[in-house]
């Protein structure tokens, strides 16, 4: 049984690093096409967790939204949905709140140890419920000892989708092994909207290892643990396929150079170099 899951952190933000605004209704920052995609890394996952702010804010269900993905798990032999996960200090959720209401599955509230009892007293009827489970996972709280419980029960890839405090909780511990950051052309601009923030960072470059245009939002996956030269790994460059490429990736050079025939041409070296700058197609094409 691996140590932790693989853990995947999924968020989209503003242009100016917003993830949300100061409103009481939710930002979308995704078009359908990226919503769609997510929808795709939530039915490749085994559980999907949030924090216990999100689910008061947000009230998500979590689910598997296409029917083909949830036939898809089925016929694997997987719940309909991943699990759900959140983390509460405090045990204030709603037992209304759709992560408890909607669909089945496992559900799982992580809270400090010495709270358990409180807390599930506090959340009697929704933890009364088929597939509910409130476990004590360290004093305080612990996000290693959340990773090591998951995967005694068998996750080995875990989606985190929020929030903001979360995600750079992991991002600080080391914890994340992928981030998949999508940036919306939309300014907030409002100094009280939400952000990844934590308590601290690890100030330390991140590996690039995908940007990919989708509609009008850009994915950029990152591989926290690793950087273009760390661990051995040769230097990279950014390729983009095809003429106004909407998708690039990271490629390691060979002994001959870059790796690439086309690049061995200084004639084609340079339209290619040209053609590859442009990431956005240009108007009227």
């Amino acid at each position: 049984m691996a140590e932790r899951p693989y853990v995947l952190l999924s968020v989209a933000m503003s242009a100016d690093g917003c993830i949300d605004d100061a409103t009481d209704t939710r930002l979308i920052l995704s078009n359908d096409a990226d919503l769609d995609r997510v929808d795709e890394v939530r039915a490749g996952s085994d559980a999907i967790l949030v924090g216990a702010g999100t689910i008061r804010r947000d009230n998500p269900a979590l689910l598997v939204r296409s029917s083909a993905r949830r036939s898809g798990r089925i016929a694997r032999g997987l719940p309909v949905s991943p699990a759900r996960v959140t983390l509460t200090a405090s045990g204030d959720l709603d037992p209304a709140a759709r992560f408890f209401t909607a669909g089945e599955g496992a559900r799982l509230i992580y809270v400090p140890a010495a709270e358990r009892d409180r807390i599930r007293g506090r959340l009697a009827r929704a933890a009364g419920a088929a597939g509910v489970e409130v476990i004590g996972a360290g004093d305080p709280l612990s996000l290693g000892a959340v990773l090591a419980d998951l995967a005694g029960r068998g996750v080995r890839r875990l989606m985190v989708e929020g929030g903001g405090i979360v995600l750079a909780q992991f991002l600080a511990e080391g914890l994340a092994d992928e981030l998949d950051l999508v940036v919306a052309p939309v300014f907030v601009g409002d100094p009280a909207a939400p952000r990844l923030v934590g308590s601290g960072g690890t100030g330390k470059r991140m590996h690039l290892a995908e940007a990919r245009l989708i509609g009008d939002v850009v994915l950029l996956r990152y591989l926290p643990g690793l950087s273009g030269t760390a661990g051995g790994l040769s230097p990279k460059r950014l390729v983009c396929t095809g003429i106004y490429a909407p998708r690039c990736e990271l490629r390691a050079p060979d002994r001959a150079g870059w790796g690439d025939e086309g690049y061995q041409n200084r004639g084609r070296r340079h339209a290619r170099r040209d053609r590859a700058k442009w990431l956005l197609p240009r108007p009227g094409l």
